[in-house]
Order: C-alpha cells, then structure tokens, then sequence
C-alpha cells in the first residue's frame, strides 16, 4: 500500500508565486499540488514551504563545549542540537566541524573526527530528525589543518569543505579593533601577551595558507566536495577561489567581493543573524546591503537556528523588489543547487517531501510542523 499523507488549506510557497492550495505526498515524494481539497491535514491557511537547507552552522559546537574546558556527551549534544534545528524548519544540515587549531583554540586530535562517527552512529540509529552532512571548516593558516582534513578522507557525507584563513590584518579582521575584542579583550590577553599572540598567527599564515589552500581544494576536486571561500574581503580575494573552484562565497566582507562573486556564478552566503540584526556582529557589510543590490544567493542561521526561517520575512517585508518566495529561495532553492542536492528545496512534483508548517501574521514567525521525506518530526 502506498503512504499517502494529504495537506489542505495552505499557502503553498512555489517557486515564483504563492498559492492556495493543497498538496498530495506519497512514500515520501510530493506526488501532487492543486487548488483544492477536502481531504487531508487543515492548515488553517498557514504557509506551506520547503525544508530549509542550512550549509553553515557552528551550533552543534556550542551544544558539544557548552562551556569553556566543558565537553557534552557527544550523542547528547548531538540529538540537542537536532532536535533545535529541526524545530526551526531546517530538515537538511550541513554541520560545520573544525579542522586546524593551536594550543589556543580548537579541539583536540581525533576529536572532530570522532564526531563524525557520532553523527553517522546517530543517523544509522535513526535518532535524528534532519538530515546530516558534515562541512569542514578548515583554517588553512594551521600547522596541522592537513592532518585533521585527511583524518576524513573515508567519511562519506562531507560534503562542503570552506577555506579559511582568520589572521588579522585581512579578510574579516581587515582593521584591529574587532580583533582585539575578539582575542585580546575576551581572553584577557597583556599587551604584550597579545602582540605575541598576532605575530604568531600572521607568521602562520604567510607560511601555511597558501599550500593548504592548493592542497585542500585538489582534494575536493577529487572526492567531489563543493568548496566554499570565506570572508573575502577584496577582488584579488574572489579571483583566488575563481581559481579553486568555488561555488559558495561565505561571508564576504566588502561591496565589490560579494558582487564579483555573484557575478562570477557564485553563490553569496551571508548570515541569517546578520538580516534579523540588521547589521554584522563583526563590524563588516550588512547582509541587507547586498540584497537590496541583489547580490544576495544564501542565508545562513550560523549561531541562532531560527534566524533561517525568520531573516526570509524581513527580508520580503523590507525590500519591495524581493519577494516571499525569492527570499524564501535564500534558504531552500538555492542552497540546494549550490550543493547539487537535487532533489530538494522546492514544491515540485517527484521532489522530496520536506516541508514546513509556518504561521506568521508579523514579527517572528511561528514553525508548527515539520516533514521529512513525509514523515512528520517535529
């Protein structure tokens, strides 16, 4: 017998328009939309949108070291921060794991990797509610980024690897002042303890960035791993991860970056956070500059999970050029095809069926159901 689940009375976020409608899923597939029904799940007139896809969240961190010196039990922290995203819509994860550190920041040998095989523990267990994919976020300024990215070769589901690179003096920390709240304030650090400190990570950087950038994107290549640039700040920047091979620009931090890697085919990801505050954390471009000027592709929650579904609506409601679903499409069409995950992220027959039940009248918006491939997990 086929598993059919019906849905009325909803709002149906297409890709170009917004319908009233109702829609029909079977084992797992939308196997049709139409105007009316009178069967199935009333939604009282709320949106019906796709799943939304997530490439950059560091939160699976914050749920593993709570604290400073705290480690979570790692399948705990695992199911938490589960539980979080898939509750705020977002039925497909791209979990950021770090590779490359110092005695002063990072993870120990070994323990991103065994993350990963948490991760794949728990999705085997059937213990998670989104789907899984890893995104390693490599510091290619590290001594030892080489060795935790190859620690992975055997992983199957990493699927983005970006390429960074968080010296001072450029990139996000193009001037010192957000630096030193970041590294010298927050840490307490002397004077001299700090200059110390900024010295060692240029010195890092002039003699590692360059090869691990070349050595790591040759290795995506090779295990089809889309690769993601982060924090480019200037054309000589965007022109580097041209070279690479680049589909996704992370957080560009001027004007002419963001628009060059747009214009380059790109994909221009900023974070979701950064349109609700309407403004950056770190003191660069607003990421509502750059949609007002459509240079805008993707959004991502990063630190706060329900900013993916929220920052869509501020942004329709601000800007009259963009509309519900063009902006809805910063976090569901247009993830998916920077990826190639085809066959999600829109309201389209034969397409997976992972949806989401949204009531938004003003302000925050409220997520009242979710589905994965048909199934209902939150």
């Amino acid at each position: 017998m086929n598993n059919e689940t019906a849905i009325r009375n909803a709002r149906i976020v297409l890709e170009n328009e917004i319908i009233d409608g109702a829609i029909l899923i079977r084992d797992g597939k939308i196997a049709d939309i139409s105007s009316g029904s009178d069967a199935g799940i009333d939604f009282e007139g709320d949106y019906l949108i796709p799943g939304l896809i997530e490439l950059h969240t560091d939160h699976l961190e914050a749920h593993y070291s709570p604290r400073p010196g705290v480690r979570w039990n790692m399948m705990g922290a695992i199911q938490a921060h589960d539980a979080q995203v898939s509750a705020s819509g977002i039925t497909t994860v791209f979990d950021c794991l770090r590779m490359g550190s110092d005695e002063d920041d990072g993870f120990d040998d070994g323990e991103m990797r065994k993350m990963a095989d948490a991760l794949k523990q728990a999705a085997d267990e059937k213990r998670l509610r989104s789907e899984h994919f890893i995104h390693l976020r490599c510091e290619v300024s590290a001594e030892n980024v080489m060795q935790h990215f190859e620690a992975f070769e055997d992983v199957d589901f990493v699927r983005l690897a970006s390429l960074m690179d968080h010296a001072p003096g450029q990139r996000q920390f193009q001037t010192m002042e957000q630096y030193t709240l970041y590294y010298k304030t927050k840490r307490g650090l002397s004077d001299e303890a700090f200059a110390h400190f900024v010295k060692r990570r240029q010195e890092s950087s002039a003699k590692y960035s360059n090869k691990n950038r070349i050595a790591i994107s040759q290795a995506c290549h090779e295990r089809g791993i889309s690769i993601a640039s982060h924090d480019d700040a200037t054309i000589d920047h965007v022109e580097e991860a041209k070279s690479f091979g680049v589909r996704l620009a992370e957080f560009p931090t001027s004007m002419d970056a963001a628009r060059a890697s747009h214009d380059a085919g790109m994909s221009v990801l900023m974070g979701a956070p950064n349109i609700v505050r309407g403004k950056s954390h770190s003191g660069n471009i607003a990421a509502g500059d750059l949609a007002q000027h459509g240079v805008l592709d993707v959004l991502s929650s990063d630190y706060v999970p329900l900013s993916l579904v929220h920052a869509p609506f501020v942004i329709a409601d601000t800007y009259e050029e963009i509309s519900l679903p063009q902006a809805l499409a910063m976090v569901t069409a247009t993830p998916a095809k920077t990826v190639a995950l085809d066959d999600r992220g829109r309201i389209a027959p034969g397409l997976r069926a992972d949806l989401v039940r949204v009531r938004r009248d003003e302000g925050v918006p409220v997520v009242r159901g979710v589905w994965r491939e048909g199934e209902r997990v939150a």
